[in-house]
């Protein structure tokens, strides 16, 4: 499936987002490999989540330490190896993607990492692989078709702890879910907006980092 990606998905003046970045730990550097290889050589590089909304999900999965993590998209797995960071040594961190030639590359990546043993990667619909996956997470992050958002909610919901996190990214969509007119990914994603908020089986916050990152947190 080919995604729209927005031209602009910063919304800060450039200047405070430089020094927002500037006094932000520095990504690891193996993260940079990937960040250069992803913009130098891999179609719509602004799918990767960055230095910036990497070291948040990594804050957050620290914060967590979390024995499993479910990742709904693995790109170049630039996010993978943020969230891997709060891993308990034992855990897991499950990523699903469909597309071969992106998951190659993040395979690669992983085998350098320190997370290796802690991450598997599965090649499918998401939708269809789920229900296969026997743990409960105290983690997840969505970020792959933004039309199938409320259905991987639906979808996951049940397999999260209480207390557990579920971030979902780009649900500001370069601000398209503000206008009146909006296309088919823009509509899904504000249906998810309005689907977080009205459950009463998460409380939600919407950050506006980047391209808007909607975390929910399971309280039933």
């Amino acid at each position: 499936m080919a995604f729209f990606i927005p031209k602009n998905m910063e919304f800060l003046p450039e200047a405070i987002d430089n020094y927002a970045i500037s006094h932000t730990e520095k990504e690891p550097k193996l993260l940079a490999k990937i960040n250069r290889e992803t913009w130098a050589n891999v179609m719509i590089p602004r799918m990767l989540s960055g230095h910036l909304q990497g070291r948040i999900l990594s804050m957050f999965s620290k914060l967590i330490n979390p024995e499993n993590i479910l990742e709904i998209g693995t790109y170049t797995g630039y996010s993978a190896l943020c969230l891997a960071e709060g891993l308990k040594p034992t855990g897991t961190l499950d990523t699903l993607d469909i597309n071969e030639e992106y998951t190659s590359i993040a395979n690669r990546y992983f085998k350098e990492s320190d997370f290796n043993n802690n991450i598997k990667q599965h090649i499918g619909q998401a939708l269809d692989i789920i229900p296969t996956l026997a743990c409960n997470f105290q983690l997840a992050f969505i970020d792959a078709d933004k039309e199938n958002y409320s259905n991987y909610f639906d979808a996951i919901i049940d397999k999260m702890d209480i207390g557990g996190l579920i971030i979902a990214d780009n649900v500001l969509w370069s601000g398209k879910v503000t206008k009146e007119k909006m296309g088919e990914e823009t509509i899904a994603l504000d249906k998810y907006n309005r689907k977080m908020l009205a459950s009463d089986r998460v409380e939600t916050i919407l950050l506006p980092v980047r391209d808007g990152l909607m975390i929910s947190r399971k309280i039933k």
